[in-house]
């Protein structure tokens, strides 16, 4: 016996609780003759039974996790390596043995020394051109300078990441996360060459650079969008502003959100509904027959980003290896990561010292400021003395 075909419309659903502002198209389908009607619209009004459209479906979150989780453990482990009590005189939260945190002075972060971040692959311009160690650039960004580097990232990961993987699936949003962070580790690497840098800021900013294209170039699709967008700008704007104090790589933010703001005109690009009716119901919507699936704005945007996207990180990658510094070039930009102020000063210049032994006395002499101390140490390692001097000069 043949069948009848299913009758099937598109209606616009609005999801409201817990999906934003965003309009959704859903399908609308009779129930098939085996299943009574009453029984399949129970829990719909009109007794009508929706399901999801493949091109707007709700995907189930699991690679934003596993990168908290990742984030994580790779911080244990960098505890680990540190291993305080063996390189410091004095550390907090002692009762953890190696995994407890350098002096406060250090390290306010509660967190490892600069010499064992810089062990477990800390972004050194140095090393990334002159000893050939690019990985650099994808390592920093899963590590982290203390306990409250880590919380504030993976919170803010998870609140920006989970909506967005739900909404894109894993794919975009795990290749969107990465691309950021090595966009904003390059356009780090190319202002910041004297101090180490780490964190996840860059691929955050990425993230929320991801979010603001997305509105822009689906903006048909959203109800409330001016507000939105405000809300958004609002939201980037603060925390960029933040980046203006001292010891945060603001380039990294900046490179994450650049990298990000384009790269999701290419990824995170949606359909319009002409297109989806003359999908799922082409006979009921033949007037939408010519429907193209993307307007021409985002195809151009399409296109225009992906071109910057190619260009910038090519050109980019060819002046890091060259071992230009764009300072040079930019006399202001870097007020862009630090502006002075009273009560701070943007120094970045890297910490050294000068050490006189005598015995198993070691007098350390800060570079920068001349100020002197001396320890009884007995054999110590290198490692050790770099953090004594840190201590020192701080």
């Amino acid at each position: 016996m043949a069948m009848e075909p299913d009758n099937i419309q598109i209606r616009v659903h609005s999801r409201r609780g817990g999906g934003g502002n965003m309009i959704h198209p859903v399908s609308l389908e009779s129930p098939p003759p085996s299943i009574p009607a009453a029984a399949a619209g129970a829990n719909s009004p009109n007794g009508v039974v929706y399901r999801e459209v493949k091109h707007f479906k709700k995907w189930l979150p699991w690679l934003i996790p596993s990168f908290v989780v990742a984030n994580t453990v790779v911080f244990i482990i960098t505890m680990s390596v540190n291993n305080c009590p063996k390189n410091s005189d004095s550390c907090v939260a002692g009762f953890f043995g190696r995994l407890s945190f350098q002096p406060f002075k250090e390290n306010p972060l509660l967190g490892p020394s600069s010499s064992a971040l810089e062990k477990m692959g800390a972004l050194d311009v140095y090393k990334v051109v002159h000893q050939n160690q690019g990985w650099r650039l994808i390592t920093c960004m899963w590590l982290h300078g203390g306990v409250f580097h880590l919380l504030a990232n993976m919170l803010s990961l998870l609140i920006i990441g989970i909506r967005l993987e739900r909404e894109f699936g894993f794919v975009r949003i795990g290749l969107l996360y990465l691309i950021s962070g090595f966009g904003g580790s390059l356009l780090s690497a190319l202002f910041i060459q004297s101090n180490i840098s780490v964190g996840a800021s860059g691929a955050l900013f990425g993230l929320l650079g991801g979010m603001l294209s997305e509105l822009i170039t689906n903006w048909t699709i959203y109800a409330n969008k001016v507000s939105a967008l405000l809300t958004l700008v609002i939201i980037i704007a603060i925390n960029l502003a933040v980046g203006i104090l001292p010891h945060v790589d603001n380039f990294a933010h900046i490179g994450g959100f650049l990298s990000g703001f384009f790269l999701g005109f290419v990824f995170l690009i949606r359909p319009q509904f002409g297109w989806v009716s003359q999908r799922y119901a082409p006979s009921i919507n033949s007037s939408a027959s010519n429907t193209p699936k993307f307007k021409t704005y985002q195809c151009v945007l399409w296109l225009f980003s992906l071109i910057l996207v190619i260009v910038g990180f090519t050109v980019g990658l060819v002046l890091l290896l060259r071992g230009e510094d764009l300072n040079d070039q930019c006399s202001w930009c870097h007020y862009l990561s630090c502006v002075p102020t009273s009560r701070w000063r943007c120094n970045t210049q890297p910490i050294s010292c000068q050490a006189e032994q005598t015995g198993s006395q070691y007098t350390l002499t800060c570079s920068n400021s001349s100020k002197s101390r001396t320890y009884s140490l007995l054999n110590p390692t290198a490692t050790q003395i770099q953090g004594l001097c840190t201590q020192l000069c701080i």
